[in-house]
């Protein structure tokens, strides 16, 4: 028990209402292959969808990653905008698996770019749920009104596409504020001649960021390992 200086015993500090939480597999900063500019990404944990060929697959267990309060995540992003970044990516994992933590986040990360004088900082979340799900699922509409843009659709390896951020020829971008169409309108059928990956190394992982075109991850891992950097296990392969 705790006592005062004056030997009584003191009282138990009463911890704040704990805030949204949201499950998290990584966060990562700057990113600049899903999305314009530099970026924080927000990878969330949990998906039901599992998309065959997903780079991802360990985000897929819902029991995975690490919980994060709403209220760090937006201190992380206050912190990036403070460092020039352009805008908040947020994928996973699937972020519609956790629609109240999602909504709060976008809203908090909206409060602090207008704050901090960066309202034309984007916000973009990727979801594998189809358009004619998302317009059956008051909720799901919702949330993604809160984003700037969105990124929509299963992943399906047999649709190879060259459309920058997207992974199969499939998945759609839309804009759904003022400000998504102005950063993203030029972004929607632009096409780039190789992929946009991004490598980061954080103590021994090296995390493959962006969106790699079929066999694009096994040519890395060949190429890297003739470097003599060989994986122990990859997110890429059951």
């Amino acid at each position: 028990m705790a006592v005062n200086d004056g030997g009584r015993p003191a009282a138990r500090p009463v911890p704040d209402p704990p805030g949204p939480v949201l499950r998290v597999s990584q966060v990562l900063g700057p990113v600049t292959a899903l999305g314009p500019g530099r970026r924080l990404g927000v990878w969330v944990q949990g998906c039901p969808l599992a998309c065959a060929g997903c780079m991802s697959r360990h985000t897929w267990d819902p029991r995975g990653g690490h919980d994060v309060g709403v209220a760090r995540l937006a201190a992380l992003w206050r912190q990036g905008l403070a460092e020039g970044y352009d805008g908040l990516t947020v994928s996973g994992g699937e972020p519609l698996e956790q629609p109240a933590a999602l909504a709060a986040l976008l809203d908090a990360a909206d409060r602090v770019r207008v704050a901090a004088g960066r309202a034309d900082a984007d916000l973009l979340v990727y979801t594998g749920w189809e358009d004619a799900e998302i317009a059956a699922s008051p909720e799901a509409a919702a949330v993604l009104d809160r984003a700037d843009a969105v990124i929509t659709g299963r992943y399906r390896a047999g649709e190879p596409t060259a459309l920058v951020w997207r992974g199969s020829a499939n998945q759609r971008l839309t804009a759904r504020t003022s400000l998504g169409t102005r950063r993203y309108g030029p972004h929607l059928h632009r096409t780039a001649d190789r992929p946009e990956l991004q490598i980061r190394v954080t103590g021994r992982a090296v995390h493959i960021i962006g969106v790699p075109r079929p066999g694009e991850l096994s040519a890395l891992e060949r190429d890297l390992s003739a470097r003599g950097v060989t994986f122990r296990e990859n997110t890429w392969r059951p």
